[in-house]
């Protein structure tokens, strides 16, 4: 069977497209990893390969953002949805240790995934803050207020940390900067999942982030995780009993997770090692710099496109937020299905919304081309002009 493929013009949302080059080279390690004869998903995630493998893919992962020693990475399984919850139970822990309280965490809701964060913080009982809820301030899921418009608490002290969604998948907004200067001493935890590895981040500014791999990284299986050192000191669970703070499960639990070097249970190692293939490919290309300028063309060109059809296009998304990594749109005559089978036709897609809001959804990943980007551009001109 041959490893060569078509480049696919793929826009899915996730799993999402990966570089052919990528899939090549790990096809031929699961078969035979380094010529050891084994497959990358068959050795053991404490053998010195195993070892190898997450230790490799760590290191590039710090040369890539630039991560300073104030700083630990690690894997677990999982997915974003796990990390709802183990980044209550832990960051909740942490601040105990640091002040005998269970404290209070702040959620910045701006659409489906911090919502859903928010919701599992209040059904584990940690009674969330939500200083923010965009779509009660304005209607709508589709822009980010002004931090004048949020409900920051004046005494911070029992603020336990603050969580936001970077960039929301399902409802194409993006946050732009970094408008947390106004919670001072307060760690910030962000969901990079959908845009993790897009652009330049100053990881210092932040307490931990955590990335579902399946978006921009690698196949559904594995979280990134980057955190303070600091935030790994937790109190006895006799304590953490005591303050009515919930116990993380153990393969969740971050202390337990960075003491085995990610490999307390078993990791699968091939995901990790897909995502080492993916950033070795964004290194070898010119890294974060060359990257971030690629995924903010591929949004321009085909913002525009959209935008030169209002009768046709319907955008929801304030352009000031607008995600580069998912752009969202309705068709105002609601031919959904009618634009959906014409852009298969020229093998065009991914292009479906979320099941929850509908309409269409154009991700660009780091994988999509900026060739395949220019076909949707000539695509949405063309359905643009014949349907104005």
């Amino acid at each position: 069977m041959s490893l060569e493929r078509k480049e696919p013009n793929y826009f899915g949302a996730g799993p999402a497209l990966l570089p052919t080059s990528v899939l090549q080279q790990a096809a031929q390690d699961l078969i035979n990893f380094q010529g050891i004869g084994l497959g990358a998903g068959e050795i053991s995630h404490r053998s010195a390969a195993g070892a190898n493998i997450i230790e490799s893919t760590r290191q590039h992962l710090v040369e890539l953002l630039d991560i300073p020693d104030t700083h630990e990475v690690f894997f677990m399984q999982g997915g974003g949805t796990t990390g709802f919850s183990s980044i209550a139970t832990n960051l909740t822990a942490s601040f105990a240790k640091k002040t005998g309280r269970k404290g209070t965490p702040a959620y910045v809701v701006t659409g489906s995934w911090s919502k859903k964060a928010a919701e599992e913080a209040t059904r584990l009982g940690f009674n969330p803050d939500i200083v923010l809820d965009s779509k009660k301030v304005d209607g709508k899921f589709g822009t980010i207020p002004g931090t004048d418009k949020w409900s920051i608490p004046q005494d911070l002290s029992n603020t336990s940390y603050l969580y936001f969604c970077d960039n929301e998948t399902v409802n194409g907004v993006e946050f732009p900067e970094f408008p947390f200067e106004k919670f001072p001493g307060v760690e910030i935890v962000a969901d990079m999942s959908s845009n993790f590895l897009s652009k330049k981040v100053d990881v210092s500014k932040y307490g931990c982030i955590f990335a579902g791999a399946q978006k921009n990284v690698g196949l559904a299986g594995i979280t990134v995780y980057i955190i303070k050192k600091s935030l790994l000191d937790h109190p006895t669970e006799d304590d953490l009993t005591k303050l009515n703070i919930p116990l993380s499960p153990i393969a969740f639990d971050f202390p337990t997770v960075v003491k085995n070097k990610s490999a307390y249970n078993t990791i699968p190692t091939f995901t990790v090692h897909i995502v080492d293939l993916v950033l070795q490919n964004l290194i070898q290309k010119g890294g974060l710099d060359v990257q971030q300028k690629a995924n903010e063309q591929k949004a321009k060109l085909l913002y525009e496109a959209l935008d030169e059809f209002p009768s046709v296009y319907k955008l929801p998304v304030e352009k000031s937020v607008r995600s580069k990594m998912n752009v969202v749109f309705t068709l105002a005559d609601g031919s959904d299905a009618e634009f959906l089978k014409a852009a298969e036709e020229r093998e065009l897609t991914g292009l479906k919304g979320h099941r929850s809001v509908g309409g269409m959804r154009a991700s660009l990943y780091n994988a999509v081309s900026l060739e395949s980007v220019k076909l949707l551009c000539d695509f949405v001109r063309e359905y643009g002009a014949e349907h104005a």
